[in-house]
């Protein structure tokens, strides 16, 4: 039997990354989650995605629209088998949209994922150093950290911690688009 893992994606990263890198493609996250699973020879525990509500301005019916959008997604994602939806929340800090939370409930999945051993490898869609901790953690349990990511945005310092890096290139979301 192979080892099991979860896969945790930050859905901000993948969607600026599929946004600016492949056109947009539409991503299948069932697709997606089965391609890096079976490909790594992994029995998938779960899968996280960790997202947040778009903010709805006074007036604004282009927000109350991008709403219901995100709604319908998430409604979907949470039915499918072994899915789950963690949500932050999205401020706007200057004149940007940022996601608040997210970084924190990812680390905190993977640290206790690690610790209870519930899983031995883990799977991450993200580029943000904010991770570096958890992931420290992790591999003081034992996890083997793997990092799915874009050469365009992914720090560093992650590059540098993880055990094993997977580029997201056109031929893998390929495999993981809508068709």
């Amino acid at each position: 039997m192979s080892e099991k893992c979860a896969i945790f994606i930050d859905r901000g990263y993948l969607g600026e990354i599929v946004k600016n890198q492949f056109n947009g493609e539409i991503v299948d996250y069932l697709k997606l989650s089965n391609e890096i699973s079976s490909g790594l020879n992994l029995e998938r525990l779960r899968t996280y995605v960790y997202t947040c509500m778009p903010i709805i301005r006074n007036g604004n019916s282009l927000d109350i629209e991008r709403k219901a959008k995100v709604q319908k997604f998430i409604t979907k994602l949470k039915r499918l088998p072994r899915f789950e939806v963690k949500l932050g929340k999205l401020q706007v800090i200057g004149n940007q949209f940022k996601q608040k939370m997210i970084d924190v409930l990812m680390s905190l999945d993977i640290a206790t994922m690690a610790y209870e051993n519930q899983i031995q490898q883990a799977v991450i869609i993200a580029g943000d150093s904010d991770f570096i901790p958890a992931i420290k953690k992790a591999k003081d349990y034992g996890i083997i950290i793997h990092l799915y990511y874009h050469p365009s945005s992914a720090h560093n310092d992650l590059l540098d911690e993880v055990d094993e890096l997977h580029e997201i290139n056109q031929e893998f979301i390929k495999k993981c688009k809508i068709k």
